[in-house]
C-alpha cells in the first residue's frame, strides 16, 4: 500500500468508528439534531447558529452529516446567517484539524511509516494531489476532516490549504442553506435536488480528475519510452 493511503486508511477508519458509534447511540441522530434546532429556534435564531457552529466543530473529531445540517440551518435560520454559520463552523473544523495535524500529525506518520523515503513519498504525493483532494473532498462523508488533517501532517502551506478549504466550503454552504431556506415539510424537493446534485456534481469532477490524471500519466510514460 502507497504511503499516502496508510495515513488516509487510518483516519478514514478513526472517523468512520465515530460515525457508527453515535449512530447505535442515537445522540447525533437527524431527528435529535432537529428537536434541539426547534427548542433553539423559540428561544433564539443566533442560538440555532451557535448550536450549528458547535456540531460542525464537533465534525473534526465525530463525523456528523454535514450536507443535511448545513439544509437544517437554511430552514431553521434562513439563508444567509444558515450560511455564515455553516462556513464558520466548518471553517474552524478545518483549521482544527490542519493545526492540530501539523503539530501532533509526525507521531501517527512515525508510527505508520518506517523509513525516510516513504515519509517523503507520502508528502510530496498529497503537495502534489492535496488541492484538488481538499477541493472535491465534500463528495464524500469523511473525507474533508481526512484532507485536513492529511494536509496539516504533510505540511501544505497554509495559504494553499485555507485557500482551498474555503473554495471548497463557500460555495457549498451559500448553496445548501438557501436549498434548506426555500424548503418545507410540504415540499422537501429543493433540499433533496440540491443535495443529490451538489453530490453528483463532486463525483463527476472527482471522475473527470481522476480520467484527466490517468491520461497525463500515460502520456508522460509513452514520452520517457520514447
Amino acid at each position: 500500500m502507497k504511503p499516502i493511503l496508510k495515513l488516509m486508511f487510518v483516519l478514514i477508519c478513526f472517523f468512520a468508528c465515530t460515525f457508527v458509534v453515535l449512530k447505535i447511540s442515537g445522540l447525533l441522530s437527524i431527528d435529535a439534531i432537529k428537536n434541539w434546532l426547534t427548542h433553539a429556534q423559540s428561544l433564539n435564531s443566533y442560538l440555532v447558529a451557535a448550536i450549528i457552529i458547535a456540531l460542525l466543530v464537533l465534525d473534526l473529531f465525530v463525523a456528523v452529516p454535514t450536507l443535511t445540517l448545513i439544509i437544517l440551518a437554511g430552514y431553521f435560520i434562513g439563508p444567509t446567517l444558515g450560511a455564515v454559520s455553516a462556513i464558520t463552523g466548518m471553517l474552524l473544523a478545518g483549521l482544527g484539524g490542519y493545526w492540530i495535524s501539523l503539530i501532533y500529525g509526525h507521531v501517527l506518520i512515525d508510527k505508520l511509516l518506517k523509513t525516510e523515503e516513504e515519509k517523503s513519498l507520502a508528502i510530496s504525493n498529497f503537495k502534489t494531489r492535496g488541492p484538488v483532494v481538499i477541493l472535491l473532498s465534500r463528495a464524500s462523508p469523511i473525507l474533508p476532516e481526512v484532507s485536513a488533517c492529511m494536509a496539516g501532517m504533510t505540511k501544505m502551506p497554509f495559504k494553499t490549504f485555507l485557500t482551498c478549504w474555503l473554495i471548497s466550503i463557500i460555495p457549498y454552504s451559500i448553496i445548501a442553506a438557501y436549498a434548506g431556506s426555500i424548503s418545507t415539510l410540504e415540499n422537501p424537493k429543493p433540499a433533496i435536488y440540491t443535495a443529490i446534485g451538489l453530490t453528483g456534481f463532486l463525483w463527476l469532477s472527482w471522475w473527470a480528475y481522476k480520467r484527466l490524471n490517468s491520461k497525463t500519466i500515460k502520456k508522460l510514460g509513452c514520452s520517457i519510452d520514447s
